[in-house]
């Protein structure tokens, strides 16, 4: 995990992302007043303030925060991270390396569970299990086996390139959903870090009080699976990787 690494790719999006919100609410009021084009661009180029901003964010109508797609690439997370991020679909779109058409025999690398990171015998037990899982990639590759039908061989281990794309909504819901201490180390890891990344862009669209988790913002959802352990409110996805990853707040 250590050499995961994420990039917002268009983050002039989400700025526009915000100005377009905040015109979209003024017009929902104004609609009037705009009798022609010049009407509404005056409207779209209206300065705002913070406070005008933040008053936004609070009101109950998500398709404010929907438009715009923001597009961020994941570098060094696992197939098993694939398989969970990708069961958000409402508003999201992936890109992913594939096991179809990309061939693994010679490449394959392997990330590195959290809890394996300080615990060097119990780490090299499971990169042998993934070197033999590539082994028999490899094997039936060589014997003619399409790299497709391979890949079932392949361990949840082995490093992707991912391309998530989401509007600011769908972004603060995943976010919230997936930076909860009920999900994988690893999943929670690279949800932190590309909610750092967009924090720093846009600190007031995706801050703690609307992008965090539940319990930093009113309690658990959880119910009787709750983990019981709850994040100070206004936590930033930097302290809480201080927090919760020690062992990779240097890679912040």
């Amino acid at each position: 995990m250590k050499d995961i690494e994420v990039r917002v790719l268009n983050p002039e999006v989400v700025q526009d992302s915000e100005k377009i919100m905040v015109c979209a609410a003024r017009l929902t009021q104004r609609g009037h007043k705009i009798k022609n084009l010049d009407d509404f661009m005056d409207l779209y180029e209206k300065d705002y303030t913070k406070k005008t901003k933040q008053n936004m964010l609070k009101l109950p109508h998500p398709t404010l925060q929907k438009f715009g797609a923001i597009n961020v690439v994941t570098v060094g997370a696992s197939r098993r991270f694939l398989a969970q991020i990708t069961r958000h679909q409402n508003e999201v779109k992936y890109m992913s390396a594939s096991l179809q058409y990309s061939d693994y025999s010679d490449d394959a690398d392997f990330a590195i569970p959290y809890e394996l990171l300080d615990k060097p015998e119990l780490q090299e037990i499971y990169l042998e299990s993934c070197r033999n899982s590539m082994k028999s990639y490899t094997a039936l590759v060589e014997a003619g086996v399409s790299n497709d039908t391979a890949g079932y061989a392949a361990p949840q281990g082995l490093k992707n390139i991912l391309i998530i794309s989401a509007t600011p909504y769908q972004w603060k819901h995943m976010i919230c959903q997936r930076t909860c201490r009920r999900n994988t180390t690893e999943t929670r890891y690279v949800m932190l870090k590309i909610w750092e990344s967009l924090y720093r862009i846009n600190p007031d669209l995706f801050s703690p009080d609307t992008t965090g988790m539940f319990c930093m913002k009113e309690k658990c959802l959880e119910g009787s699976m709750s983990c019981g352990a709850t994040a100070e409110k206004g936590m930033s996805p930097e302290d809480l990787i201080k927090t919760d990853f020690p062992l990779l707040a240097d890679n912040i």
